[in-house]
């Protein structure tokens, strides 16, 4: 199958569409480094665009009508944007699920600690990572300190113009030669990420004993001066250490955006993207979609789609009851049954990023069954590793479904899997919407240096993304 690069055939309108989209989306990466942060974003996002919270909705107990704009959240790190269709509830969903946690490294609950006069944050690697590709970079602080009166404290630091970054530290060159000679997956250690935060000491005052853990003591009372926190206020914290610094322009033409967390926001703002213009077609006396449309906000993906957050909990589930319990057939048929028909009849985007071939590491790719940066949106049969394990395996008849729809609506796209067989894989949460009988198959944007602190991804891929989740959201 030839392969088209999107470049070649934007006119200049679509050109000034693509950088309308890549600049709005920069702000998002820039002011979501967590998943907190992204369901806020798409909370304000969403009050903006008159969504309504599910919760006050239930109240009214009132049947839906086409065109409602919906919003749930659970614990603020997951979301679901729902606009109601014209079709019963029972004919399932029009459904666009990417997940909005990112590789990182994440503090311990008793983090901080003193050794030869330098303080640090004991920490815990999260997801897939290449250990060895975190050391001696600006590190950031983002997260939550969750206090015992039951206030929550938000933590930023390392972003803003004079705030101070922290990392962690690398071995001289001149004394490496016994850490050279390990595998890569050994050079950099787990425990040995640990971020250096401090080395000034606490000033000793007259007739007091100097402190047992001097810059421990210093480092502590500067976090109890700006955020009130005690010590023991890590226990329910959650820190998040990520790369400090801004999304760019990437490429002497600037086609590219290099940015950290591409994985797999790059794929969330397209959907929230092609949501908002649905709402500008709808405000403008545009007709409500045929069937309830649903952008998808997961958290924990890169572990496994575990916990309540995750694409394996029920939260998904239970809010499709509590539409369904809204919905007009719901007083016609048994609650059960019109839930079970609306999830079976979903059909559904597994909005999730793809290898982008790379020619430095052509041997890890089959060039053939590869995704190639510029080249459009990328749908992806299969994933799993090796001989497909955990694969969704999307059906041939719905691939036939969402080939005419792309096409008709001109946007571009390719065919690829993540590497060479035998190789490795991965997965998405496309097997775990499948399990409720549903159509799903994987479409999203191919990444270079995916996992790394930094990624890279085209523009172009952007758009055509962000297209081929408008044309599903109307069309299937």
């Amino acid at each position: 199958m030839a392969q088209k690069n999107s470049w070649e055939f934007y006119t200049e309108s679509d050109l000034q569409e693509v950088e309308k989209l890549s600049s709005s989306y920069q702000d998002f990466l820039n002011r979501g480094k967590t998943e907190r942060e992204c369901v806020s974003y798409i909370e304000d996002w969403a009050e903006k665009h008159g969504f309504r919270k599910l919760s006050d909705r239930i109240a009214e107990r009132s049947p839906l009508k086409a065109g409602e704009r919906l919003i749930a959240t659970h614990m603020g790190k997951t979301a679901a944007l729902y606009i109601i269709g014209k079709n019963a509830l029972e004919h399932g969903l029009n459904y666009v699920g990417a997940h909005i946690d990112s590789p990182r490294i994440d503090l311990k609950q008793n983090p901080v600690y003193e050794d030869m006069g330098m303080a640090y944050f004991d920490t815990h690697y999260y997801g897939g990572v290449k250990k060895y590709q975190w050391v001696t970079l600006p590190l950031a602080i983002h997260g939550v300190v969750a206090l015992k009166d039951g206030s929550v404290v938000p933590v930023v630091i390392g972003e803003e113009e004079g705030d101070p970054v922290v990392g962690i530290t690398d071995l001289l060159i001149h004394l490496s030669q016994e850490q050279m000679e390990k595998a890569a997956a050994k050079v950099i250690e787990g425990e040995s990420l640990d971020i250096l935060i401090a080395s000034r000491p606490s000033a000793k005052k007259d007739g007091e004993e100097a402190a047992k853990e001097p810059v421990k003591t210093y480092v502590l009372s500067l976090l109890k001066e700006k955020y009130g926190i005690e010590e023991d206020d890590f226990i329910s914290a959650e820190l998040e250490a990520v790369p400090a610094g801004k999304a760019r322009d990437f490429g002497l033409d600037r086609s590219m955006i290099m940015a950290y967390g591409h994985d797999d926001r790059c794929c969330a703002y397209p959907a929230l993207y092609a949501m908002e213009q649905m709402l500008a077609d709808l405000d403008q006396g545009g007709d409500a979609p045929e069937k309830t449309c649903l952008a998808f906000f997961a958290d924990k993906e890169e572990i496994g789609s575990v916990g309540a957050t995750g694409s394996h909990s029920h939260f998904f589930e239970n809010t499709v009851a509590e539409l369904c319990a809204l919905d007009d057939a719901a007083q016609k048929l048994p609650l059960e049954l019109v839930i079970r028909r609306c999830l079976q009849n979903t059909c559904v985007l597994s909005a999730d990023v793809s290898s982008g071939f790379d020619p430095l590491y052509a041997s890890a790719f089959a060039k053939n069954n590869c995704a190639r940066i510029g080249y459009g949106i990328s749908i992806v049969k299969y994933t799993g590793a090796r001989g497909k394990s955990s694969a969704n395996d999307a059906n041939a008849e719905y691939l036939a479904q969402i080939r005419r729809i792309l096409d008709a609506e001109h946007v571009n796209f390719q065919t690829s899997e993540l590497g060479r067989v035998d190789l490795g894989g991965g997965g998405t949460i496309a097997y775990i919407i499948a399990a409720y009988g549903a159509q799903v198959v994987d479409c999203g944007i191919p990444v270079l240096s995916m996992h790394a602190p930094w990624e890279v991804i085209s523009k172009a891929d952007l758009y055509e993304a962000y297209r081929a989740y408008l044309a599903f959201y109307k069309n299937m």
